[in-house]
């Protein structure tokens, strides 16, 4: 895994200005830079990655994409993952929510949740691959155009069994992300990236 070209590491202030970017490409209702200020340098219930490129170039450095969740007791909402247009498609909106869930695990995490479209069949299929279940409907969650949620989780986070499970699938996924290295590192392929989340109660 260490010779893939990016690197996760927590999401900083001096990063916003590249988040606003994909904030602003992602989503249709996008999360403002004070918001996101306010999530890295106040909430102590708010945890944030950043995935950046790993590799010389004109290129070193740029923000891939971030993710969040909220650490609740025990429980890890997964607030934002989005990934920056003309890198999706690729499986990096997936390292993420692995990273995520691999750092909600490590601080006590026993549980992920997180909000899905009803539409959005390709996201709940990863969803389901990694042990989420459908537990809940919420009823015109999505203000851009009043869409119904549907609230997935993941239970036994700290297991062996689902910690074995999510290991085996990022083993997986850097074997896939390995082969693509030299198509990441150019930024080839503007493949929509359905694994974008956006939780849209604050």
């Amino acid at each position: 895994m260490n010779s893939l070209p990016f690197v996760t590491e927590p999401l900083r202030v001096t990063d916003l200005d590249e988040v606003m970017v994909i904030e602003r490409e992602a989503f249709s209702a996008p999360w403002s830079a004070n918001l996101y200020r306010h999530e890295i340098t106040r909430n102590d219930l708010g945890h944030y990655l950043a995935l950046r490129l790993n590799a010389d170039g004109e290129n070193a450095g740029l923000l891939l994409g971030y993710g969040g969740f909220w650490l609740l007791v025990d429980e890890a909402h997964i607030s934002t993952i989005a990934v920056r247009s003309g890198w999706r498609g690729h499986g990096l909106g997936e390292w993420l929510l692995l990273a995520l869930l691999q750092e909600a695990a490590a601080r006590g995490a026993r549980e992920a949740t997180l909000e899905v479209r009803v539409s959005n069949q390709v996201a709940q299929s990863l969803y389901r691959k990694l042990g989420f279940q459908v537990v809940g409907h919420r009823k015109r969650y999505y203000s851009d155009n009043g869409e119904d949620a549907l609230i997935m989780t993941l239970p036994g986070l700290r297991e062996p069994r689902v910690r074995a499970t999510l290991e085996a699938e990022r083993e997986a996924l850097a074997a896939r992300l390995q082969d693509l290295a030299v198509r990441l590192v150019a930024g080839k392929g503007d493949v929509p990236d359905h694994a974008q989340v956006r939780g849209e109660h604050v």
